[in-house]
């Protein structure tokens, strides 16, 4: 079978290749063999493979944060999940045919999920839900603000948002991207630019924003703060600009707003198994009802993985470039 592997550190269309690797066979006591449907590609993965992430990673090293698949096989001691169910996986090494995994690193789904929108569940859809069930308590007809709203988790965000009453505006890069947004779910959408905060206020009416919600870093950040409410929050998940943050004194000082960074992985690791199943199979059924549906733009078999790492990188996508490793 196939597996993706990182040869070295650098950009991943070069550095991520698929090799053959030995069939897994019987599962121990205490794990299952799964056969993965699909995976997502995600600029975490990217950020991984090009050593800027929270930590280098060994080379060589199996690769995916994300996959969903069915179980093949399961141990003696599982008793939570059977051969033909459908898991999310919590593992990280999901570009592959199959993986093998602790009964624990895995989540059962309905078994009529759409497993490629499962499988941008994981990271996407927990972070736009944590972010905005964690840090301002917010209530109907409330305003948050996002910036990278185009990308998986802003659209995520958008519908978890437009599902419980909440209002979001949206900060984007290209004006072509104002139409699909408002197209799912978005109350406002609007171009990043010198002048953010009058087009904000005057696209709210001025109102009161507390919550923004930043993948960029950089500049943007201090233009995301003047939108801002004193004592307002800014929740930062990503570095897409590849700058530091950027906020002043004033914003801190005088408006009281705090900065502070999102990392799910460091989240997920304070839950307990039951409380992680818990929220993701929550969150499979917002897929069930409609709630939570994220473009796709293309997708890939495991032998063309370098394709699908370059496309995956390519600026101005309209939508997630996934995995399809068993066709």
């Amino acid at each position: 079978m196939l597996a993706a592997e990182l040869t070295a550190i650098g950009p991943a269309h070069e550095v991520v290749k698929a090799v053959e690797v030995d069939d897994p066979g019987a599962p121990k006591g205490d794990e299952i063999v799964v056969r993965l449907s699909a995976c997502s590609i995600n600029p975490a993965d990217l950020l991984l493979i090009e050593g800027k992430y929270a930590s280098l990673p060994e080379v060589p090293s199996r690769l995916g944060i994300e996959g969903v698949g069915t179980v093949e096989a399961v141990g003696a001691d599982i008793d939570h999940l059977a051969p033909g169910d459908v898991v999310l996986s919590l593992g990280r090494t999901n570009w592959a045919h199959k993986v093998v995994l602790k009964g624990t690193q895995a989540v059962k789904l309905p078994s009529d999920i759409d497993v490629e929108q499962a499988a941008m569940l994981k990271v996407n859809g927990a972070t736009a839900f944590r972010i905005l069930e964690d840090y301002v308590d917010l209530a109907p007809g409330d305003w948050v603000i996002q910036d990278a709203a185009n990308s998986g988790v802003g659209v995520n965000l958008i519908r978890l948002a437009a599902a419980a009453g909440i209002r979001t505006v949206n900060v984007v890069r290209r004006a072509e991207l104002i139409e699909p947004l408002m197209d799912q779910g978005a109350d406002v959408v609007v171009v990043d630019g010198g002048d953010l905060v009058e087009r904000v206020h005057a696209a709210t009416g001025g109102a009161e924003i507390r919550l923004a919600v930043d993948a960029v870093a950089g500049s943007l950040v201090r233009r995301l703060a003047d939108c801002l409410a004193s004592g307002g929050v800014i929740v930062n998940y990503g570095l897409l600009s590849g700058q530091p943050c950027e906020i002043t004194a004033d914003h801190l000082v005088f408006k009281g707003l705090s900065l502070t960074g999102f990392w799910l992985a460091k989240v997920a690791s304070g839950m307990e198994y039951d409380q992680v199943a818990a929220m993701y199979q929550g969150l499979a059924g917002r897929i069930q009802d409609g709630t939570l549906s994220v473009p796709v733009e293309a997708r890939y078999p495991l032998e063309r993985i370098e394709d699908a790492m370059r496309h995956a990188g390519t600026y101005g996508r309209d939508g997630k470039v996934l995995l399809r490793p068993n066709g």
